[in-house]
């Protein structure tokens, strides 16, 4: 698996987002505050984010700030996905 970008990966989101709550979404919109994002969407969130993009979110990374806006779950995305793959034997 490749690594993605940050605009691939705000893109991906954005049309997750967009497609649950019938709109596009700025990238700097806090969803929690707008009352996009309710505590168990919140959930979703984050089996979205693992399954697309092959993450494991867990412990810290669990905080509400990291899935408060597509800028936010973007840098997380970035921050965990592998530095680089090996090929299986």
């Amino acid at each position: 698996m490749s690594q993605f970008s940050a605009s691939e990966v705000e893109r991906h989101i954005g049309q997750f987002l967009a497609a649950r709550v019938n709109d596009d979404v700025p990238v700097d919109r806090d969803l929690f505050a707008s009352g996009l994002v309710s505590s168990m969407f919140a959930m979703e969130l984050v089996v979205f984010l693992e399954q697309a993009f092959a993450l494991e979110i867990l412990g810290e990374d669990l905080k509400r700030d990291n899935f408060r806006t597509i800028r936010s779950m973007t840098d997380l995305v970035l921050r965990l996905q592998p530095a680089e793959t090996h090929a299986e034997a």
